[in-house]
């Protein structure tokens, strides 16, 4: 797996935690207990932290990024699906980012919540707990309760560290 040192500050990645051997991690990375960094995943900490709490998993060509002194942080549980854009946010515990959503500067996605396939989280918006928000820019269109959201915000956390471990113990390269 790829992992580099940048001024001085490097990753950290738990024993637990499963990263892909094609993620790329740079700088003061930090991947706590049973998260997953999935394969052509990008996260850049070059300029402040990124913290990957428990069980969180951020997906295939994923890429984070921060800004100057703005630490990055997704929620224990949540997810940042495959091709997402995050730059200098923070994402709640066991929400989910939808596939190739765009998140910008200083936004704040609240707990279980979910955000939309390509929508577009505008810089410094805030977007509550328990909601499903979709659009570019994204908008709140309702409760997450009682909709198919909220079961794949329910089953996501447990169903992508299961994952993880099988790749974790599971994955040989063919030559």
């Amino acid at each position: 797996m790829p992992l580099y040192e940048f001024e001085g500050k490097r990753p950290t990645v738990d024993p637990t935690a499963f990263i892909a051997p094609t993620a790329t991690l740079i700088g003061d990375v930090r991947v706590e207990a049973g998260a997953s960094i999935w394969y052509g995943a990008v996260l850049r900490a070059d300029l402040a932290p990124i913290i990957i709490r428990e069980r969180a998993n951020v997906q295939d060509n994923a890429v984070i990024h921060v800004p100057p002194e703005v630490t990055v942080e997704i929620g224990p549980g949540a997810t940042l699906a495959h091709a997402v854009v995050f730059h200098g946010a923070t994402l709640g515990a066991e929400s989910i980012v939808g596939n190739a959503s765009t998140v910008l500067d200083g936004a704040k996605i609240g707990s279980g919540t979910m955000i939309a396939a390509h929508s577009l989280v505008q810089p410094g918006q805030e977007i509550p707990d328990g909601v499903l928000a979709a659009g570019a820019p994204a908008e709140v269109k309702r409760p997450i309760a009682g909709t198919q959201a909220e079961m794949w915000v329910k089953i996501n956390p447990s169903y992508y560290a299961d994952l993880a471990q099988r790749h974790r113990t599971g994955l040989t390269e063919v030559e």
